[in-house]
């Protein structure tokens, strides 16, 4: 068991992975190699002290050197739910399970916002994991919102499974091609269904389905139920605790301002937090 877990390579849960590195803390940072895409794409970061007029791609450059300095790996993933578990949480990721004492959530504000219906919906044939539930959906009928290139392979996946995908693309260029895959033009409205997924409600009409999988960054409050959220962000304190025990969260998705120096001090804390918490304990 890990003595944390951190959801998120953007700022936030680098900085939170330094600081818990420098502690001698046993933790785990999962999100994407390639880091945040939000600071890849800045054309110029003229807030952050020290680095003055600094492009996205210099300063993903200067984060991705520091990490391989460091010693500290990134575990490839996106994180679909937490589970209580004795002294701590499971953390899923597709098919892998983590185990950690403590969550760091840095997750970042969620770009594509749940559509009617969706959190209603969720274990109801609403899904955010194509390798957990795809299975589930074989020789039906499903619909696919994804929302970036990078979880084309999932959508692939499902339709092994299913005998009908209506895909919903929210990106240009979707280049995912199959015999079952239909490309529906427009965007979905809303998730159908009295207890259970039944269709999908778009921009131009709607289809019958047995289940919808969101291929997004889930909002944390989907991750896990009971954190209280409030407008979009996961409440905390100026320890970065969440109502939850054992879960801190830092960055973009506490709330305003979106900067990376909030971000780099709001992972510091959390960390020095979840060393305190782990001493205390």
């Amino acid at each position: 068991m890990y003595d944390c877990i951190i959801l998120g390579t953007g700022v936030a849960g680098i900085s939170a992975a330094l600081t818990l590195k420098a502690l001698k803390r046993n933790f785990l940072l999962v999100g994407s190699r390639e880091l945040s895409a939000k600071v890849a794409s800045a054309e110029k970061i003229k807030n952050y002290p020290g680095l003055p007029s600094l492009s996205g791609r210099e300063f993903k450059a200067a984060l991705s050197k520091q990490l391989e300095e460091e010693n500290i790996e990134v575990t490839e993933g996106r994180a679909t739910g937490i589970y209580d578990a004795d002294g701590g949480f499971f953390v899923a990721c597709g098919q892998d399970m983590y185990e950690g004492k403590t969550i760091i959530l840095s997750t970042g504000v969620e770009t594509v916002k749940p559509i009617e219906g969706e959190k209603e919906l969720v274990g109801r044939g609403v899904s955010y994991c194509a390798t957990c539930d795809g299975f589930l959906y074989k020789g039906k009928t499903i619909a696919v919102v994804c929302a970036a290139k990078e979880e084309e392979h999932e959508v692939e996946l499902l339709a092994k499974y299913a005998s009908k995908v209506y895909l919903f693309a929210l990106y240009k260029n979707c280049s995912v091609k199959g015999k079952n895959i239909q490309k529906i033009v427009g965007i979905p409205k809303r998730i159908k269904g009295e207890g259970k997924v039944s269709a999908v409600e778009y921009q131009g009409g709607e289809i019958a389905v047995d289940g919808v999988f969101m291929l997004k960054d889930a909002a944390c409050d989907s991750l896990y139920p009971a954190l209280k959220v409030e407008g979009g962000s996961v409440e905390v304190g100026r320890d970065m605790a969440t109502n939850v025990a054992g879960i801190f969260a830092a960055g973009d998705c506490t709330g305003r301002p979106y900067q990376y120096a909030k971000a780099a001090g709001e992972g510091n804390i959390a960390a020095h937090s979840v060393n305190a918490y782990l001493n205390k304990k």
